[in-house]
């Protein structure tokens, strides 16, 4: 039972975007932070991570007509 708890809050978190800034980190650490040393640039802050996700989410023209 617990089990399953944990995957239904998993998933919930998945669905809001709560988990974005950790699968950002996961993405960063897999694909950017072991490149060529100084290459790439550091990992977002929580922060700027979501400052700049809110940015790209209402930056810009957001209607249908």
């Amino acid at each position: 039972m617990h089990v399953k708890i944990k995957a239904v809050w998993q998933t919930v978190r998945q669905l809001s975007g709560d988990d974005a800034y950790e699968r950002y980190l996961q993405h960063y650490a897999q694909y950017h932070q072991r490149h060529a040393e100084g290459a790439c640039h550091p990992a977002l802050t929580k922060a700027d991570f979501f400052k700049q996700w809110q940015d790209e989410k209402w930056t810009g023209v957001k209607r249908c007509c």
